[in-house]
């Protein structure tokens, strides 16, 4: 196994560690509930697909505008 993929399975399984003990301090400490847990995963979720869709839609425009004017 290459160096570079030993540290993309390293990184891979640190950050789902580091996730899992964030939701554990959030449970344990701040005493949030599943159902909450769940309202702030689909917001987040939300929110990435409105900056996901406003990407996409400046992309568009940029291409779209690039073509109109390489015309002239």
């Amino acid at each position: 196994m290459s160096r570079a993929r030993r540290r993309y399975y390293r990184t891979t399984l640190l950050s789902v560690l580091a996730l899992g003990a964030l939701l554990w301090v959030a449970v344990d400490q701040f005493g949030l509930r599943p159902g909450e847990i769940r309202e702030l995963l689909f917001a987040s979720l939300l929110a990435l697909l409105v900056v996901v869709l406003a990407a996409a839609a400046t992309v568009a425009v940029w291409v779209l505008l690039r073509k109109l004017f390489s015309r002239r």
